[in-house]
């Protein structure tokens, strides 16, 4: 029997099609991870591996935990007062959610990037040396600047400006600023929850193209709603789904032409083809 969409979201919670990398190491690894919110749980169970110098598309209708996931791996939810953050994500060798670890640490080896550019209201130049600052690290700062300024792609248009303030580029520019910002400091990992949505076709287009070739130096792990740009620019893709009782599960995880081209799951395959999210 042919099943509805409702019957497909009421599944959430069923069997997980859960791939792992036996000839990978992984860069980041969850492990039976759960966060609530108070007395709500958000997400249950999340089992991924990240391989490394890769891209990750979190993909999944609104309200599966896209964003409560990619907040667990640098502990972003630690600044959510109401949050509570269950068991494990190992990064180079450690658990970062060990009482020994600094948060802040991890939040500059593995950096974010919000969904609207927040540039600090200090000059292009201040917001890219701001971290390597923090971090000590003041020689040749100019050059720092410059170089995460390039690898962002954004160094041409702003090699003049570097003394106005990061607000007062457009919304395509102060995006790649946040991003140079987040190199500067030369993390391994760099989460992005949907940079691109709130851009133009034009500046959307050079964040990809930013993206696919940061992926040579970075792992990039990536909310995103839009189906077209997770099969442009991911090498997996992750599925999440919540079911009527609303906690976020992942349902399937897999290379790009897999998850696109041959999902394992009746869910994913409803998703990625528009008929349910």
């Amino acid at each position: 029997m042919a099943l509805n969409d409702t019957d497909l979201l009421s599944q959430a919670g069923s069997a997980e099609n859960i791939m792992t990398f036996d000839d990978i190491e992984p860069i980041l690894e969850a492990r039976d991870l759960s966060v609530s919110y108070g007395t709500k749980m958000a997400i249950s169970n999340v089992a991924i591996q990240i391989p490394k110098n890769s891209v990750v598309s979190l993909i999944g209708p609104s309200g599966c935990g896209k964003s409560t996931l990619l907040r667990c791996f640098n502990r972003m939810n630690d600044l959510i007062s109401s949050a509570t953050v269950r068991g494990s994500v190992n990064f180079a060798g450690q658990d970062i959610y060990a009482p020994a670890v600094d948060p802040t640490e991890i939040r500059f080896r593995i950096g974010m990037v919000f969904q609207r550019p927040n540039p600090f209201p200090k000059s292009i130049y201040e917001n890219v040396a701001f971290g390597p600052k923090i971090n000590g690290m003041t020689d040749d700062l100019d050059a720092v600047v410059e170089n995460s300024l390039r690898r962002a792609a954004v160094w041409d248009e702003v090699k003049d400006r570097l003394g106005d303030s990061g607000l007062s580029v457009s919304g395509g520019q102060q995006q790649r600023i946040c991003i140079a910002r987040a190199l500067a400091v030369n993390p391994e990992v760099v989460l992005m929850d949907e940079p691109a949505s709130a851009l133009d076709p034009i500046s959307t287009q050079a964040i990809e193209q930013l993206i696919q070739e940061l992926s040579s130096e970075v792992t990039i792990v990536i909310v995103t709603h839009n189906m077209q740009q997770a099969t442009r620019i991911s090498d997996y893709a992750a599925v999440m789904m919540a079911g009527e009782e609303r906690v976020g599960r992942l349902i399937e995880y897999g290379t790009n032409d897999q998850v696109f081209g041959n999902p394992k799951d009746a869910r994913t395959e409803a998703y990625v083809t528009g008929r349910i999210g």
